[in-house]
């Protein structure tokens, strides 16, 4: 239900409407979105092939590749359909939905990273109970948890903002239905409004922020406390590149959301969000290979397995 609403549907600006940027911005924002789909499937393919990799640290890896591919899929594919439209609209039902998926995977993103801290906490802090601390029915608890965050939090943020009135204007200046920009469209003073929505983003941004900065001071201070070289470049290189991903997302959330009204122009939040929406999902899978002995080996190792399957059907075939 929607009280006092006009609007049927918004226009969303995007970005520039010059033919020949729009024709370089598709060809890039597609090569991008192709490239994110097919490293965080093939991160999901190696590290499952590999029973070396069935592993807490590792589930946890799948599961935040699928939710990248997830992610960027909320904003991306419309982005490239937007390109090619001369009309840039979304149905009002639309835009809700859009809102909603985004928020859901990203704030099941945002505790997920928490629990791969917890983890990481676990194994570098207390290693001998490692195994009772994250066995599979805890890891599907942390998991669980995340996803029905993230449904909660994105249900109550959508709801709350499209029963607001819209009565007009119907731009959104920006390349997907995020919620601030939706904000200004809503009828009368909504100052009262952003207040509130600043104050949920940092309850829900913080806590899992929180979570993971203590589990890795814990991390951090254990590691000083080993004496070899060698063993602490080992211990350090296992939430090496969980760390990096902390740091980009959570940075950069922090920045966008919990940030004072207007404290930012249309076009510099647009690159803020296209930096958490499109780059940090880019990123994580050069960064789990690249930064990562274990899932580069297993990689090595599984497309070895597929040149020879290749060589021995292509031995055992008759002759034509």
């Amino acid at each position: 239900m929607r009280p006092n609403t006009s609007v049927t549907e918004f226009v969303l600006l995007g970005f520039s409407t010059d033919p020949d940027v729009s024709s370089a911005l598709f060809l890039a924002f597609l090569g991008v979105y192709i490239f994110i789909v097919l490293g965080n499937v093939l991160i999901i393919v190696v590290t499952t092939a590999d029973l070396a990799l069935h592993t807490p640290m590792y589930f946890f890896l799948r599961i935040l590749s699928f939710l990248e591919i997830c992610f960027t899929s909320v904003t991306l594919p419309n982005v490239l359909a937007e390109i090619l439209s001369v009309r840039k609209t979304m149905p009002f039902a639309g835009c809700a939905v859009q809102m909603y998926f985004f928020l859901f995977f990203g704030v099941t993103e945002c505790c997920l990273l928490a629990s791969m801290a917890y983890d990481r906490y676990c194994a570098i802090c207390n290693p001998l109970r490692y195994t009772a601390f994250m066995d599979r029915k805890v890891c599907l608890q942390l998991t669980g948890g995340s996803w029905l965050c993230g449904m909660v939090v994105a249900v109550g943020h959508t709801a709350f903002v499209f029963t607001l009135p819209f009565c007009g204007p119907n731009v959104i200046n920006h390349f997907f239905c995020e919620i601030q920009p939706v904000l200004k469209l809503v009828c009368g003073d909504t100052y009262w409004i952003e207040i509130q929505i600043v104050v949920g983003a940092a309850l829900v941004l913080l806590l899992p922020f929180m979570l993971t900065l203590g589990s890795y001071v814990c991390i951090i201070s254990t590691i000083l406390q080993i004496r070899s070289t060698e063993g602490r470049r080992r211990a350090f290189s296992t939430c090496s590149s969980h760390l990096t991903v902390v740091t980009l997302f959570y940075g950069t959330a922090l920045i966008m959301y919990v940030r004072p009204k207007s404290s930012f122009s249309p076009e510099v939040s647009k690159i803020f969000a296209l930096f958490y929406s499109v780059v940090i999902p880019l990123l994580n899978p050069i960064i789990y290979s690249l930064r990562n002995k274990e899932v580069k080996d297993a990689l090595r190792k599984t497309m070895g397995d597929i040149v020879q399957e290749e060589i021995l059907f292509h031995r055992v075939q008759p002759p034509t």
